[in-house]
């Protein structure tokens, strides 16, 4: 019988690799899955699964506010692109971890751990609020450290942008661009991987496609339905729309 999973990632990118890596194995049947977090809280209630893939790093509730309220725990892996050693403490009976970008050894590796959890039909649950805190305390010791600079592939040539002159990122294509003085350039990281690496008091993601350099913001403006236009400080007086559910906290972060 295959495993039911059930998956959970803001980035639809990575929800896909994810998919298709797993239906490649021939034992899992993905009974569903969804970039909103709170999707992920109805459907695990409704029909647990016999795992969840779940992003711990995401809009409005995280992976573990996803766990919180659920009424009972499903065997987890979560998929995070945070440092190894910040996460030893979830490697533990029912609660395994796979680093993004995920491979498929890694995740042969986690797949043969949930088999052989439901084979023992033992399946103590680990105290969720023991294994937060130790995560908090090892994030806390660990001090962030953001990009100042980034690189661009151009043919056989890398090109290095300073962040400071970079005014926004967006993604279209399947890629991922930095706009600096007016010119795209392709860069190798997803947004949700921006997001990790980049200073969030000077660059804020404001869709799930964009992050913008807030010191390159020269206006707000409210728009129909509860999103907001940015306009830019540059040459071309670019214009960003922050999407109805960003909003909140945009302006928030802004103190306006």
């Amino acid at each position: 019988m295959k495993l039911r999973a059930y998956l959970v990632d803001d980035e639809p990118l990575a929800l896909e690799r994810l998919r298709w890596l797993l239906e490649r194995t021939g034992r899992v049947e993905v009974t569903g899955s969804t970039t909103e977090p709170e999707k992920a809280v109805a459907a695990l209630t409704a029909d647990p699964p016999d795992v969840c893939f779940l992003d711990i790093q995401m809009p409005r509730l995280d992976g573990f506010e996803v766990l919180a309220r659920l009424p009972s725990q499903p065997i987890v892996i979560f998929t995070t692109a945070y440092v190894q050693y910040a996460l030893k403490a979830f490697g533990v009976n029912s609660v395994d971890y796979l680093l993004k970008p995920v491979e498929a050894e890694s995740l042969e590796h986690a797949l043969q751990k949930v088999e052989r959890l439901l084979g023992s039909g033992q399946l103590a649950q680990p105290n969720l609020q023991v294994l937060l805190k130790k995560l908090t305390d090892s994030l806390r010791e660990t001090k962030p450290d953001y990009l100042d600079r980034i690189a661009s592939r151009l043919g056989d040539r890398l090109w290095f942008l300073d962040l400071a002159r970079v005014t926004h990122f967006y993604a279209g294509e399947k890629l991922t661009y930095a706009v600096s003085e007016g010119k795209a350039y392709s860069v190798d990281y997803t947004i949700s991987d921006l997001e990790r690496k980049l200073d969030p008091k000077k660059f804020l993601r404001i869709h799930r496609s964009t992050m913008v350099n807030v010191a390159w913001i020269k206006e707000i403006a409210a728009l129909p339905g509860g999103a907001l236009n940015v306009r830019l400080k540059d040459a071309k007086s670019t214009d960003l729309t922050v999407a109805r559910d960003r909003a909140r906290d945009f302006k928030a972060r802004l103190g306006c």
